[in-house]
């Protein structure tokens, strides 16, 4: 995902202000003006490390220097030291918590996505392991950018993205296939459609109505092979894409992936992620 260095401070900055209030008062009192200090952002915990290009900028926009020891996407170990910061005191201390928190989630998510995708590359799976739309508020991005760095799919970014009826656009059109068809009538040519089904029936219904790519909502293994049968038998299969969301959890991952869907989207790679423990650790006082 790229995004123009100067939106990206935009943003970064909105989550420091958040935070920073009228002030670092602590640092204020304790931490003379003008110091300058360099510290080190360590990995208490091994994992795959994100948010590396964030925290850099974050650091570089507030007036520091900062080296990065490892690259996003890269294994980190326990200990391992991920970056440097060093400039003033009070700036490093200010900034230092929604660094930390930045990195961590990001860390944590992409930890956990790369985890799940080599478990399928391991099984010689096809499918693909996607995000939801459920973050963090405000996160949107840097969920969406951490999934990516652990080799996993970001899905919709945005409503803007993608057209997804759910079940309340069916339960306003009066039925999935009326929906469906109501999208391809007033949608504009470059957005695909995708049509959350809970019956095999409806997922006929969507695909001969037009929709791109269907979403097996909170069916069982053997009700998505039912319903990949069905649609083998209707001449549908391979022509849409296949999703299925909802009850996915890492213990049956492969047992959902052995389905011949396309696409599994798990909102727990981003709604209950654990954050990886990293800390800021200051090593030398100028």
């Amino acid at each position: 995902m790229f995004m123009p260095r100067k939106i990206l401070e935009e943003k970064l900055r909105q989550l420091l202000a958040e935070d920073v209030g009228q002030g670092d008062v602590t640092s204020a009192a304790v931490v003379p003006a003008g110091l300058t200090v360099e510290a080190a952002v360590v990995a208490k915990e091994a994992g795959i490390a994100a948010g590396i290009e964030e925290t850099n900028v974050l650091a570089e926009s507030l007036g520091l220097s900062a080296k990065a020891e490892v690259a996003d996407g890269e294994k980190i170990r326990n200990g391992q030291i991920i970056m440097k910061i060093s400039g003033n005191a009070q700036t490093i201390l200010a900034a230092e918590r929604t660094m930390l928190n930045l990195l961590s989630r990001m860390s944590g998510i992409a930890t956990t996505t790369r985890r799940l995708a080599e478990k399928l590359k391991k099984a010689k799976a096809t499918a693909k392991i996607a995000a939801t739309r459920k973050t963090a508020p405000g996160l949107l991005y840097f969920d969406k950018k951490a999934v990516l760095v652990g080799g996993g799919d970001p899905h919709r970014l945005r409503l803007d993205d993608m057209i997804l009826v759910k079940d309340n656009h069916v339960a306003i059109a009066g039925s999935v296939e009326k929906a469906v068809k109501k999208a391809k009538q007033n949608a504009a040519f470059s957005k695909k459609i995708e049509a959350e089904v809970t019956s095999t029936a409806d997922a006929l219904k969507a695909v001969e109505a037009g929709a791109d790519i269907i979403m097996l909502d909170n069916f069982s293994p053997k009700q998505i092979k039912d319903a990949v049968e069905a649609l083998k038998k209707a001449g549908f299969f391979g022509k849409v894409l296949l999703e299925v969301s909802g009850g996915i959890t890492e213990q049956n991952l492969l047992e959902y992936a052995s389905t011949q869907v396309d696409v599994i989207s798990m909102g727990a790679l981003t709604h209950s992620v654990k954050a990886l423990d990293i800390s800021l650790e200051i090593a030398k006082v100028k």
